[in-house]
């Protein structure tokens, strides 16, 4: 799996920053481990998965190590967007006994969190029973994380969504609600106005019921957001936009009912739960000499 370089987002660097400063406080001092863990004392410390899943976070996990001591020796031994079984070490750390347990909460904190998201992913993708559907993630993410948790979803085989609000114009019923309200006209103009204005970005348009799909591909966006409808009835909207635009099946969706939804000839299935409701895995950090 050819993942991209998370650290290239600046945001990404500024927030494990901000973690240890929340950790470390003004004094920027572990004051346990400062009074009672000899400064030269030595530790080599596994990094173990204690329940199967899909790891993402390790490259995460090091640079926090990193950060609190340059010169402890991170060895990764699993890659990110790994299966691993319960039990399994993933990554060892050598050095200071200190800088370890200092660095120890913040990057078992990155890890966890993001394995959670990349094994639910995983889990979706399983489920669907079709791997010629795309599972999108959704914007629903945690304030300041979207970067960990959207590259966690890449970890776990699903496909990212728009990433914000700049990058992809999603016409909902409350943009065609004010839209209407102001210029008295439908969806067709709605799209004509946020393609003049943004001619280079992808443009989607939500639609709950048939009719509105009808009207909204006439003015033929990228793609149409199918919203909380049962199988039999997407099957009738993907042969409507056969040609017109792809298709993407979203509202209420779970682990439960994607295979169906899958088996309907939509393009991609967009699943909230992937970032909102993934629980965070158990990994653990122990000394072993």
């Amino acid at each position: 799996m050819e993942l991209p370089n998370i650290f290239e987002k600046p945001e990404v660097n500024e927030l494990i920053k901000l973690a240890l400063v929340e950790d470390l406080g003004p004094i920027n001092t572990d004051v346990t481990s400062d009074s009672t863990v000899p400064s030269e004392e030595q530790a080599v410390a596994h990094m173990v998965a204690r329940e199967a899943c899909s790891l993402s976070g390790v490259d995460v996990a090091v640079e926090v190590f990193k950060r609190v001591n340059p010169e402890l020796e991170c060895e990764v031994l699993i890659q990110d967007g790994s299966s691993v079984e319960a039990m399994t070490t993933v990554l060892v750390i050598k050095g200071s006994a200190q800088s370890i347990l200092t660095a120890e909460r913040t990057a078992l904190n990155f890890i966890q969190r993001m394995s959670g998201v990349a094994t639910i992913t995983a889990e979706y993708t399983k489920a669907a029973e079709n791997p010629d559907v795309m599972l999108l993630d959704t914007r629903k993410t945690t304030p300041g994380h979207r970067a960990f948790e959207k590259y966690a979803v890449l970890c776990g085989g699903g496909t990212n969504h728009r990433i914000g609000l700049y990058d992809a114009v999603l016409i909902k019923d409350n943009h065609l609600a004010s839209w209407k309200k102001k210029h008295g006209t439908g969806v067709g103009e709605c799209v004509a106005a946020a393609r003049t204005k943004y001619p280079g970005l992808k443009i989607e348009v939500e639609v709950d019921t048939l009719d509105q799909l009808k009207e909204a591909l006439t003015t033929k966006p990228d793609w149409v957001l199918l919203d909380n409808m049962p199988p039999p009835v997407l099957r009738e909207c993907v042969a409507l936009c056969n040609g017109i635009c792809k298709t993407e099946a979203s509202g209420g969706i779970n682990l439960t009912t994607i295979r169906d939804i899958a088996q309907t000839g939509v393009d991609a299935i967009s699943v909230g739960a992937l970032t909102h409701s993934a629980p965070s895995i158990d990994l653990a950090l122990d000394f072993v000499e």
